[in-house]
């Protein structure tokens, strides 16, 4: 009888173990967390770019994530831009993004998070947004999209240089189909 009662009172507590261990699996974060974890993921993101770390790099995007680069043929499904990466990254010259300015935005599931952020670069002031996911504890980089800020003063100036690549660009578009 008491090898039965010990037995009982045994998996009791493991059952209520488990319960707690569930409770803290799904416990609601702060915003401010969220965010202190996001802005680490991006910084460790741009730094193994910066470093030519090309497993820490892909490591912190999501397996379907996609790159949109500055020219408009770059739209990176995440194995081509593995596959365009990685000779930079085996080179040691991959690219130097720091953040200068970064907005973060939580959605309510805390699953999801979007930001867009002012970065200092090679090419001088770029900006990038994306939207990240919260898979297995961590955030990854789902979507990313950088782009060149232009002074609204000299759009006319690149217009006029870029009009003849996006105009073939275009055409090509056009005749994909």
């Amino acid at each position: 009888m008491r090898i039965i009662i010990l037995l009982i009172i045994s998996l009791f507590f493991v059952s209520c173990k488990t319960e707690l261990l569930e409770t803290k699996k799904d416990q609601v974060v702060s915003t401010e967390e969220i965010e202190k974890n996001i802005n680490t993921s991006l910084d460790l993101w741009h730094k193994a770019a910066a470093e030519a770390n090309f497993d820490n790099y892909f490591n912190l995007m999501t397996k379907d994530g996609v790159f949109i680069g500055t020219d408009a043929s770059e739209n990176w499904q995440n194995e081509a831009f593995r596959t365009f990466s990685k000779p930079y990254f085996d080179n040691g010259k991959a690219w130097s993004f720091t953040a200068v300015e970064r907005n973060i935005y939580v959605y309510e599931n805390q699953k999801l998070a979007w930001f867009d952020e002012l970065l200092d670069t090679q090419m001088k002031l770029c900006r990038g947004s994306g939207i990240l996911k919260l898979e297995d504890n961590k955030w990854k980089i789902a979507h990313y999209v950088l782009s060149i800020t232009i002074p609204n003063d000299n759009v006319s100036e690149v217009v006029k240089l870029k009009s003849s690549f996006d105009s073939l660009y275009s055409e090509k578009l056009k005749t994909k189909d």
